[in-house]
């Protein structure tokens, strides 16, 4: 399954249920867990990557890319 980066950022960022603070918390679970995986010498799952990165596009299109 492909997931469109941009669709889905889309999509989150215009879902009022989501807070900025659920975007911040969500990015920084998902950045800790990438740094232990990766200091554990061991390959990250790329949906991981993909969803840091729609994690990062839906935030900015927020307008609060430096929030926390």
């Amino acid at each position: 399954m492909t997931i469109d980066i941009k669709a889905a950022a889309d999509k989150l960022a215009a879902d009022p249920r989501i807070t900025d603070y659920d975007f911040w918390r969500s990015l920084k679970n998902l950045n800790n867990e990438i740094y232990q995986i990766a200091n554990n010498n061991e390959p990250i799952p790329f949906a991981m990557v993909r969803w840091r990165a729609i994690l990062k596009q839906a935030r900015s299109k927020r307008g609060r890319a430096n929030f926390g």
